[in-house]
């Protein structure tokens, strides 16, 4: 809004009126009032007048040559700088369609010749106090909506903390938890495997000593099938070593998603965080009956350590590939509905689906930041969703299936705490890929 009071006026208004009488005497009377008036002869001079000092209110005349009122009008609304200016038409032309029409291209108000003062007056008082109105109306709501667009960002982070703290906790206490008992197992598997041995030689030797047992012994002997018992003893203990060392595997993926016993900020090996993630996510990846296993193809680049919040960016990678399952579930399930369809309406071709897949890649780019790539082949996302997949509380996922909140604390951390950048390039039926770039350190580290 244009009102200037230091100069005790009350609002600019352009008159635009290709008579030059008209205009004077507009001018002195509006003068008179308070008001700075500035004139326009045709419809070129008031669009380039609007320019150069945008009005508060533009008082028009219809029959112009050239350019009649009505298409001054359209182009001003059609500017988003002079959209929002009201725009009183002034015209000789007393007929309803005439009226009908100035409203329509976005006129607020219609006086008719010959005017009267006192009516021209307050028709303008009354649009600059509308004005002004809105204006104020429309500062609370953007302070509204930056109060609540502030609180939402609140809630997340405050969700984000709690969520890190109780996983974290959880984690490492489940990892220690697990990690004594299995550390006890793992050790003593080696003696076990060498006591059972030397067990398997002592019978070895009694079965050369006394090469005829006693009937009793030789029944035993039948009875348990002491030959596939000992051949099978070996293979019994490769497989608890190889249990033992996946649980150790799992244990140690468990602490480092959670590194809950490590500082906030460190040097950390991002494909450590990327596999103790996927460690977390096996039960996911694995054949279901709507799909085959998920395929992950990792294209890892040569990364030096990474300065970062370890355990938050960790919980990026959860989400970003817990998205990519289940965006390629909802594909299988699809592909089954339209091939359950296409059987019912006796087609007997069956629908050819591409193997379920999510790409992992990293690189350190020239910039000296990390770049990580996490895509899929699954269904896509609808190009009028993306803008909006970062905002918190928003969800692209069936009612129950989604808080809204995994995107939005990711781009927390990856943004705001990691100064990086996140985003999403998609397009349906195409898969979607999302890609995080963070630097190779942060300032407060150094």
């Amino acid at each position: 809004m244009n009102l200037n009071h230091k100069n005790n006026h009350k609002g600019n208004i352009l008159v635009v009126d290709d008579t030059p009488n008209n205009l004077r005497l507009l001018s002195a009377m509006l003068t008179s009032q308070g008001y700075e008036v500035r004139k326009a002869l045709n419809g070129k001079m008031a669009l380039t007048a609007c320019r150069v000092v945008l009005p508060d209110v533009i008082l028009l005349d219809i029959n112009m040559p050239e350019m009649d009122g009505y298409q001054v009008c359209k182009e001003l609304k059609s500017d988003r700088v002079t959209a929002e200016v009201p725009v009183i038409f002034i015209s000789a032309l007393d007929d309803v369609l005439d009226k009908v029409k100035a409203f329509d291209v976005g006129g607020v108000d219609y006086i008719t010749k010959p005017f009267h003062g006192a009516e021209v007056i307050s028709r303008i008082e009354n649009q600059i106090n509308l004005r002004l109105f809105q204006i104020q109306i429309q500062e609370k709501n953007n302070l509204l909506q930056d109060a609540l667009d502030s609180l939402k960002a609140a809630q997340v982070q405050q969700i984000q903390n709690e969520k890190m703290v109780a996983l974290g906790q959880l984690v490492a206490g489940i990892a220690h938890e697990v990690n004594n008992p299995i550390s006890f197992i793992y050790g003593n598997l080696e003696y076990a495997g060498e006591y059972i041995q030397d067990l398997v030689n002592v019978i070895s030797v009694y079965q050369q000593e006394y090469p005829q047992p006693t009937a009793k012994i030789e029944k035993v002997v039948k009875e348990v099938d002491l030959n596939f018992v000992t051949k099978d003893l070996q293979t019994l203990m490769g497989a608890m070593y190889r249990g033992a060392d996946r649980i150790r595997e799992i244990v140690l993926a468990l602490q480092n998603f959670s590194r809950h016993d490590e500082a906030l900020m460190k040097q950390v090996n991002i494909h450590e965080g990327i596999d103790s993630t996927l460690v977390m996510l096996q039960h996911r990846l694995r054949e279901t009956t709507h799909r085959p296993a998920i395929a992950i193809l990792k294209e890892y680049g040569s990364l030096p350590l990474v300065t970062c919040y370890a355990s938050e960016l960790n919980q990026v990678f959860m989400h970003l590939l817990n998205n990519a399952i289940d965006a390629l579930d909802q594909s299988a399930i699809n592909n089954q509905t339209r091939e359950n369809q296409e059987n019912e309406h006796c087609h007997n071709t069956s629908l050819l689906t591409q193997t379920p897949q999510i790409h992992i890649r990293t690189q350190l780019t020239e910039a000296n930041t990390v770049k990580i790539a996490i895509a899929d082949n699954g269904l896509g996302i609808e190009e009028s969703l993306q803008s909006s997949l970062f905002n918190p509380f928003f969800t692209t996922k069936p009612v129950g299936q989604g808080s809204g909140l995994g995107l939005s604390i990711s781009y927390q951390i990856v943004v705001q705490k990691h100064r990086g950048k996140i985003a999403c390039f998609s397009s349906l039926g195409a898969g979607a890929e999302f890609v995080i770039e963070i630097p190779m350190e942060q300032p407060e580290y150094l």
